[in-house]
């Protein structure tokens, strides 16, 4: 399977932020939502950056509280590495593996089109590997 397939299972739904968005307010949306990790979106509707929840922990740690009233731009990724819905799993996992990171925005056409986490990765690993044991039982069962 690849990327376009996983986000047809589990939806395209993307939570963004604006650059001015305080950490306190996308941790509020991480909160909420229970998700990891924000695209941060520029007033042009482009990716501007990442911020995750590893992200604002460092910028708590390194400022204190006071850290929470400054704005996204100042902490968040803004090299963001992305995918493409023709992507498969074996790259995002290497692409993950390789940079460290859980969460990959996924751009078609130029536009953001989902995000997938290190969870939807490891949730169709398991399902894949389900899949494969009960069809060598099928086949063994047959012989």
């Amino acid at each position: 399977m690849n990327v376009g397939g996983i986000l047809n299972e589990k939806g395209r739904t993307v939570e963004t932020a604006s650059p001015e968005a305080t950490l306190q307010d996308i941790a509020s949306v991480l909160g909420t939502k229970k998700i990891g990790a924000l695209i941060i979106l520029s007033s042009s509707g482009k990716i501007a950056g990442i911020l995750s929840e590893r992200d604002i922990v460092r910028a708590v740690a390194e400022g204190g509280a006071a850290a929470l009233s400054k704005p996204a731009s100042d902490f968040m990724t803004q090299k963001v590495v992305t995918c493409s819905e023709s992507d498969t799993v074996n790259q995002l996992m290497e692409s993950m593996t390789q940079g460290r990171f859980r969460h990959l925005p996924v751009v078609q056409s130029g536009k953001l089109s989902g995000i997938i986490s290190i969870g939807d990765v490891v949730k169709h690993r398991i399902a894949e590997a389900e899949f494969e044991a009960e069809e060598m039982k099928r086949y063994i069962a047959s012989v």
